[in-house]
């Protein structure tokens, strides 16, 4: 099975004194010993708009890791994470208010994964869970 990685993971990876470091190298380590590795455009785009992070370490990066990038998100995609983050919306407003709030990338790069079949390994279970009850989880 295709496992698509999101960000967190890599960020985590890419900071030695993260200390989710080594659980997120055994993790990606895992992964691509058991199927392809891929990330979506927006997790790319993340990954770019770190600081201090230039476009040719990104793509030597997953050159290295043979993690692939897919760059296409259709309308399935987009109609998922729009609606999912319209769920989520509507659940902060009725709840408490607990942890950070959610940009839209989080919902696309879920929708990509809960769209395309893949499992998605992430330091975010609870967003994911909650917003994509169907997804296969790899949580770190």
């Amino acid at each position: 099975m295709t496992t698509a990685i999101d960000t967190n993971v890599i960020v985590a990876l890419w900071d030695p004194d993260d200390s989710l470091n080594s659980a997120a190298s055994s993790a990606l380590d895992s992964a691509v010993a058991h199927g392809a590795t891929i990330i979506s455009g927006p997790v790319f785009a993340e990954l770019l708009a770190l600081p201090r992070r230039r476009e040719d370490f990104v793509d030597e990066f997953l050159r290295d890791t043979g993690i692939a990038v897919d760059w296409d998100v259709d309308e399935a995609v987009w109609r998922a994470a729009g609606l999912a983050f319209q769920a989520y919306a509507k659940r902060r407003r009725t709840q408490e208010r607990t942890g950070p709030r959610r940009i839209l990338a989080d919902f696309v790069i879920g929708a990509h994964a809960l769209e395309r079949g893949h499992k998605l390994l992430t330091l975010d279970e609870g967003l994911y869970r909650a917003a994509f009850p169907r997804l296969e989880i790899q949580a770190i």
